[in-house]
């Protein structure tokens, strides 16, 4: 049985970031591991080692632009429906890996995940191969420092998590960055919150939306607003389907923590056959 983890989100998320470290800690933990780039509009500077499969190998964001005269979000579609149309390649580099973790790399359009039917249906072509799949979803822990901001993220996650129709997990990105200490230095990047705090994040809260009794009086501007905030509380109170596992990248644990989640959605290891132990000598018990 072969596996393949999504990896989506928002640009600046961290998705590349966490797929290298994926990666590395796979492989730590003695498991056949490949990072799958279908990002053609990836800088091939920005990586320490190459993907084990690569889009731009086929094409690329920057071909497209020049040859075709497409903007960035144009083409970036236009390559998608290229590889749609020429999935034989896509095959052809899978076919040799076998009972392997994929780890693939996705652009940061957050377009494609929540109303393209694109990488949707190149889920569908994954499944049909044999391979297991799931998602992940980044989202920077930047975004609880607004909660309009935070809760679009929220829904944006809720949406694709609808279009795509598989196990799926849910990121908050970069927590090394938020600190739970008044007196770190290093908590001025993204907000100094306490912990009782994240965990509203973490597990959205409605109500950090939900308008107060006096904010008509204080904000006139929000006032529009406040019949769609509370229709959005209702939303989130009648599916709660996001919530947001925290990763610190400079924690061992926190890596292993996302991992351990994402073997569970997929049910990793659940269809492998034992393996024989080594021969032993009769004094060796």
């Amino acid at each position: 049985m072969r596996y393949a983890v999504f990896v989506t989100g928002p640009a600046g998320s961290g998705k590349s970031t966490f797929c290298r470290n994926a990666v590395l800690h796979l492989q730590t933990l003695k498991r056949t591991v490949h990072w799958v780039n279908l990002d053609p509009a990836a800088d091939p500077e920005a990586y320490e080692f190459a993907p084990t499969i690569d889009i731009r190998d086929l094409i690329s964001l920057e071909d497209v632009m020049t040859e075709l005269g497409f903007g960035p979000n144009g083409g970036l579609v236009y390559c998608f429906e290229y590889l749609l149309q020429n999935m034989e390649w896509l095959e052809d580099e899978l076919g040799d890996y076998n009972d392997d973790y994929l780890i693939v790399d996705c652009p940061g359009q957050i377009e494609l995940y929540t109303h393209h039917p694109i990488l949707p249906t190149l889920v569908t072509h994954f499944q049909r191969m044999g391979i297991r799949t799931s998602a992940a979803y980044l989202l920077e822990s930047q975004f609880m420092e607004d909660t309009n901001k935070f809760f679009s993220g929220v829904l944006s996650a809720m949406s694709a998590m609808v279009n795509f129709e598989i196990p799926w997990i849910n990121i908050m990105s970069k927590m090394d960055l938020v600190s739970t200490r008044s007196k770190d230095p290093a908590s001025g990047r993204n907000g100094f919150r306490t912990r009782k705090d994240i965990s509203r994040y973490l597990d959205p809260d409605p109500l950090l939306i939900a308008p107060a009794a006096n904010e008509e009086e204080e904000k006139p501007f929000s006032k529009k607003y406040n019949s769609l905030n509370r229709a959005m509380v209702q939303l989130i109170e009648e599916n709660p389907l996001v919530s947001f596992l925290p990763l610190d990248l400079t924690v061992t644990d926190s890596i292993e923590r996302v991992i351990s989640h994402i073997d569970y959605t997929m049910q990793y290891g659940e269809d492998e056959e034992p393996k024989e132990p080594n021969d032993m000598d009769e004094g060796d018990f």
